[in-house]
């Protein structure tokens, strides 16, 4: 049956609801040791990073790269769609901190800072971002890592209160 001019039962046709989750979300995610305390040490960070590729791939998300500095980390990945920033966060933190703990592989080591940065970051700013990861030892030599967050924090013009950083 045709519809009638007038008729006001009309409706659009229902469209098919898509099957997928299309994503691309990357976050820049920095966190420091408990206290910023220096004990993440070269001569084993990669064994680390390893075990954080891990918990990456138990969590459905997308490790694309890590490196880390004596007293925080950098991450850039691609956060699965069924799962907050703060439950990767939460997950993160506790796995490594448990692992660490275990096999010992950073004496000193007391835990995360609570807090973290997270920036997002567009696809065409990967490859730069990869980069600045990798390179963290070079930018190290100029500033330390509250400079650097400091900087980041500017950078994505996000207020913070100097007390919670220092």
């Amino acid at each position: 049956m045709e519809p009638r001019s007038g008729d006001t039962n009309l409706r659009a046709p229902i469209a098919s609801a898509m099957a997928n989750t299309y994503t691309q979300i990357l976050y820049h995610i920095v966190f420091s040791t408990k206290e910023r305390a220096t004990v993440l040490r070269e001569t084993r960070r990669e064994e680390f990073f390893r075990y954080v590729w891990g918990v990456h791939q138990g969590l459905n998300c997308h490790l694309h790269r890590i490196n880390a500095m004596d007293d925080h980390v950098h991450i850039l990945m691609s956060l699965h769609s069924s799962l907050s920033l703060a439950d990767y966060m939460r997950e993160l933190k506790a796995n490594t901190s448990r692992w660490i703990s275990q096999e010992g592989i950073f004496p000193g080591f007391n835990g995360w800072q609570d807090g973290y940065g997270a920036f997002t970051i567009s696809i065409r700013e990967k490859d730069a971002v990869i980069r600045y990861i990798k390179d963290q030892q070079v930018h190290h030599q100029h500033t330390d890592f509250l400079g650097e967050l400091r900087r980041m924090l500017d950078e994505a013009k996000i207020k913070y209160d100097d007390r919670y950083i220092a």
